[in-house]
């Protein structure tokens, strides 16, 4: 499910289980750019932000290379931290950017604001959907089993979000330009700052890096948590092979559903999306306005050796998976959907954007 239970370690920690980001112009105030990062898995309301955990958004430049990307060595943070609860159960978080801190009240819609950033924390209805057992049933039987009535696996769910806009300017010019890569990470407060989990496109590490049986190398290795450690700007290269190999036999496995090769393999059997997916970032053009359906708007374009014309980054109700199947299973030449088309409550155009949270767990 996107990001969430990605790994022993954050069944283990859910406070610090990175469900989703989006990044996404702002469609309420052009010119200001959103982040957003959902912790905690079927958070309820008696959940809480960990004072142990920072939520961090990281931002490098980008340049087109090829088909592919290259980092530039700019790079940007943002952090929300959090205090313990009080003794009547108020929180309070801090978002520090480059330019200065803020004041974030949790579960206050208006949130905290100062010149140019303004930012939101509490409780939100959880803003992904797909069907996941028709997924799981496509993957293990090599036959597409979707259905045009699916069932959206996470229907009444709530996680806990962290939003927060800041103003594009800065930023362009911080960077050297509008093209960013943007990551997001849970972090270990203090002075060890562990990363425990990161994040950039939704099911990296749930669909094509949990699946072991077409695994041709490692079949017996659980690797994301040792993903989740890497520094998604700068890969170790003790294990980036055994990612390269599950990546590609995994995307092969999905390219084989329809009975076609949309992607032929590399003489070493390396599959043509995996360098650029082991890039994990969503990929933003600042100068651009909001979109919807921008995610993987600007990757496309780039494999096709054309201007992408688009924002990119990822909108919340932007249907990534009929995105990622479409793809993977036939290059996106035609489209393969999961009959689920949008969230369990649709996304406001107006901050804090993700609607409020349902009333349970599930209905």
């Amino acid at each position: 499910m996107s990001d969430h239970f990605s790994g022993p370690r954050a069944i283990a920690g859910p406070a610090g289980d990175i469900c989703d980001l989006y990044a996404f112009p702002s469609p309420e105030r052009a010119g200001h750019l959103v982040l957003v990062m959902n912790v905690r898995p079927r958070a309820t309301p008696a959940d809480a932000f960990s004072d142990a955990i920072v939520c961090r958004f990281r931002l490098r430049p980008l340049a087109v290379a090829g088909r592919a990307f290259a980092f530039g060595p700019e790079e940007l943070v943002v952090d929300v931290a959090f205090d313990p609860p009080g003794p009547n159960g108020a929180q309070e978080g801090r978002c520090t950017t480059p330019s200065g801190e803020i004041a974030v009240p949790v579960d206050d819609e208006k949130g905290g604001s100062g010149p140019g950033l303004r930012a939101f924390a509490g409780l939100r209805s959880d803003p992904f959907f797909l069907d996941l057992p028709a997924m799981q049933r496509s993957f293990a039987t090599g036959t597409l089993a979707f259905s045009d009535a699916g069932r959206n696996s996470l229907t009444g769910m709530n996680v806990l979000s962290v939003v927060v806009e800041t103003e594009i300017g800065p930023l362009v010019e911080g960077l050297g330009g509008p093209l960013v890569a943007v990551v997001g990470e849970t972090v270990v407060a203090g002075k060890l700052p562990i990363r425990l989990e990161r994040v950039g496109r939704p099911e990296i590490k749930n669909v094509l890096l949990s699946p072991k049986e077409h695994d041709p190398v490692n079949r017996d290795m659980e690797l994301r948590d040792l993903y989740n450690l890497e520094d998604a700007f700068h890969m170790g290269r003790d294990y980036r092979g055994a990612y390269a190999a599950r990546l590609s036999a995994n995307l092969a496995a999905f390219d084989r559903i329809d009975g076609a090769t949309a992607w032929p393999p590399a003489a070493d059997g390396a599959h043509p999306l995996t360098e650029l997916l082991l890039a994990d970032h969503l990929v933003l053009d600042l100068s651009q306005p909001f979109a919807e359906d921008g995610y993987f708007a600007i990757e496309r374009a780039v494999l096709d050796g054309r201007p992408p014309g688009s924002c990119g980054g990822r909108w919340l109700d932007d249907d990534v998976m009929d995105t990622i199947y479409s793809l993977l299973v036939n290059g996106g030449r035609t489209p393969v959907s999961d009959g689920v088309d949008g969230p369990t409550v649709p996304a406001a155009r107006t901050f804090p954007y993700l609607a409020p949270p349902n009333p349970g767990d599930r209905p």
